[in-house]
């Protein structure tokens, strides 16, 4: 059964990336003349992901909680490549940090320019920032949701790792609420390997945390939501972190 299982994630993430390059070249032109072009193909791509995953490999997807349709600060559990599909496909207009190297990506670096995702250099955040804000406000940039990873890479399910204070930053540059996000896709979705795992991985939004608070408030609340459900949604899951 374990081999069935693992023939079909095979197929699953061949066909997954083969699709990303038919979407990515077919839509292109649209994507070039205009945002919403590029957003609706990026759209399109998480669609036929989930879609797929939900009958190659039987893992299906919940939504929970309210999710952002204004500007807000959205600051998620990031457990692999899935979740950031979800997420995006869930939220209007979302836009992510992105290292600036990847917008010389060919095809990719497009699609996240005109999506509106903040290319940034090391220790240059806070400029970019402050553009983006500055942008929206004259009208440059659509408005839409921020994503950033509060752990700022994949964390396996149930491993403790730190949260990384450039969050409070933008969070206090931004002056919007914060929307935290828990997940339990690790469990089946494993940050390394081919194997992906049936099941129901679920994605919550957790309520708002109201923009002004102080650094260690602020990341004491973010972390204490987002991984008290997580471990919750872990646990539902039938997941039990072994002890280190």
């Amino acid at each position: 059964m374990k081999a069935l299982q693992f023939i079909r994630s095979l197929i699953f993430n061949a066909q997954m990336y083969v699709a990303m390059l038919l979407i990515g070249v077919v839509c292109l032109p649209w994507a070039l003349i205009e945002p919403r072009g590029a957003r609706n193909a990026c759209k399109l791509y998480c669609r036929w992901v989930i879609w797929t995953a939900s009958w190659m490999i039987g893992l299906k997807t919940e939504l929970r909680g309210e999710v952002p349709t204004d500007e807000v600060l959205v600051a998620a559990k990031h457990q692999s490549f899935f979740d950031i599909l979800v997420i995006f496909n869930a939220v209007p207009r979302a836009k992510f940090i992105m290292k600036s190297e990847l917008m010389y990506a060919p095809i990719l670096g497009q699609y996240a320019y005109r999506i509106g995702c903040v290319p940034v250099d090391r220790g240059k955040r806070g400029k970019a920032i402050a553009k983006m804000v500055a942008d929206v406000e004259r009208g440059r940039r659509e408005p839409g949701q921020l994503c950033i990873y509060p752990q700022g890479t994949r964390i396996g399910a149930g491993v403790v790792a730190p949260y990384k204070v450039g969050t409070h930053v933008l969070y206090a540059q931004l002056g919007q609420p914060c929307v935290p996000v828990a997940t339990n896709v690790g469990v089946f979705w494993p940050r390394r390997g081919v194997l992906r795992h049936p099941g129901v991985a679920v994605f919550e939004f957790l309520p708002r945390i109201p923009p002004g608070l102080p650094k260690d408030a602020f990341m004491g609340q973010l972390e204490k939501a987002v991984e008290g459900r997580s471990n919750a949604l872990n646990d539902e899951a039938g997941f039990r972190r072994i002890a280190s």
